[in-house]
């Protein structure tokens, strides 16, 4: 499992970004308070950009509604359904360590450029590196996924780090 690390599990590639999906992403999250009028007014307007371009919140995703573009590592992993615990290794195209329970460990993102109206986002996910301890309960495996977001100039604009224990 060690030699699949890396791995790329999945790529996804959004539609350009629109003024109008980030004022509606904006309003649906300040809801019921009105979004600070930077995420309303493009830039153009307000003078403050020369390119004219609407930023987005940090949190904005860009494949909520819609992707372009995806690809899977090994497709038919995508259709089986409910893969289970081994679903990140059956997805590298590996054999899982065939634990039967899981925990989602938490994540943490850290973010980069700010998205912005016309660019277009890709995100990729890979297999991230694997660590064992011990809790009550014995041995843990603990598992991680990074999903990284560029806009089209190789820019990063997010990446995600997810980690799940199983045992």
């Amino acid at each position: 499992m060690r030699a699949a690390v890396g791995t790329e599990l999945s790529r996804r590639v959004s539609y350009p970004i629109s003024a109008s999906d980030i004022r509606r992403w904006a309003l649906a999250v300040y809801w019921p308070e009105r979004p600070p009028a930077q995420f309303l007014i493009d830039a153009d307007s307000a003078g403050t950009n020369p390119d004219g371009s609407l930023k987005a919140p940090e949190e904005f995703n860009p494949f909520a509604w819609a992707v372009a573009d995806s690809s899977t590592a090994v497709p038919a992993a995508t259709n089986s359904g409910d893969l289970g615990p081994d679903r990140m290794e059956i997805q590298a195209g590996i054999r899982g360590p065939g634990l039967t329970r899981e925990l989602n460990g938490g994540m943490a993102v850290e973010y980069g450029v700010s998205m912005r109206s016309g660019d277009v986002i890709t995100s990729i996910t890979q297999l991230g590196p694997y660590s064992e301890r011990t809790g009550r309960l014995g041995l843990m495996l603990f598992s991680t996924v990074e999903d990284i977001w560029t806009n089209q100039l190789g820019e990063q604009v997010k990446r995600t780090v997810n980690t799940l224990i199983r045992y």
